[in-house]
Order: C-alpha cells, then sequence, then structure tokens
C-alpha cells in the first residue's frame, strides 16, 4: 500500500526569462514582457508530494514537519523575495522558468528523502500557470 503525503509552501521571487547568447528580437520574440531587463516578479505556490509504504511503527509516510523543514531550508529561504537570476546559484547559467524552478526544486528536495519514496513538485507561477515535475 502507497501513500501520499503533500506539503505546500509559497514563495515571492523574481527573475527574467532570456538568452544572453541570443538577440534582443529573439528575446522578445521568444519571451515577450517575461524578457523585462528590470526582472518581474510571481507568487509561486509549491506543493511537494511524498509517496511510499506507511511505516506501521509511526502511521507516517514520513513525517509531514520534517518534510515542511525540508522545504523551508531548501526553497522558502533559498528563494523567498530573491532574484532569481542574480540571487540564486542555481540559475546563475539556467534559464529560470516555470519549468525550470520545478526542477530544481526536486533536485533540492530529493536530496533529503529517501530513494524508496517517489517525489513530486507542483510549481503554480501564476493561478493558471503551473508545472509539475516527477524526476527522471
Amino acid at each position: 500500500m502507497r501513500v501520499t503525503i503533500s506539503r505546500k509552501a509559497h514563495f515571492n521571487a523574481a527573475h527574467r526569462l532570456y538568452r544572453k547568447d541570443w538577440t534582443s528580437e529573439q528575446n522578445d520574440a521568444v519571451f515577450g514582457k517575461c524578457n523585462n531587463p528590470n526582472f518581474h516578479g510571481h507568487n509561486y505556490e509549491l506543493t511537494a508530494s511524498v509517496t511510499g509504504a506507511i511505516d506501521p511503527e509511526t502511521g507516517f509516510v514520513m513525517d509531514a514537519k520534517i518534510l515542511a523543514d525540508i522545504i523551508k531550508k531548501e526553497v522558502e529561504d533559498a528563494f523567498d523575495h530573491k532574484n532569481l537570476n542574480l540571487d540564486v546559484p542555481e540559475f546563475e547559467h539556467l534559464n529560470p522558468t516555470a519549468e525550470n524552478i520545478a526542477v530544481v526544486i526536486w533536485n533540492k528536495l530529493r536530496m533529503h528523502i529517501e530513494s524508496e519514496f517517489d517525489l513530486e513538485v507542483v510549481l503554480y507561477e501564476t493561478p493558471r500557470n503551473f508545472v509539475s515535475y516527477k524526476g527522471l
């Protein structure tokens, strides 16, 4: 029997979508207003879900407090009120699209979650635009 536990989190961050190796015209054509040289921000909503067997001793798949602490350290403390392009090392050479942000978050969380558990992150960039990532 496999059960999923999920934890929601929130962070605010600015970013700019662009490629340094493209012309301004190419960046504008592909990324539109998200290519604003002065950046723009989002109120991101994150759901991290861990799926696995219930521990017969604790009754937990994973202690929700432990999951909350991991998310706080690895995501909220690292991304909240930051400029993703300038302040977050993972995006120094990676375009901070919602897709790439979700993969970076997954990788950061995965390091702290036992391999017998599945992990999925769902990241809402806006109430209508969201991505999910379950790993390779």
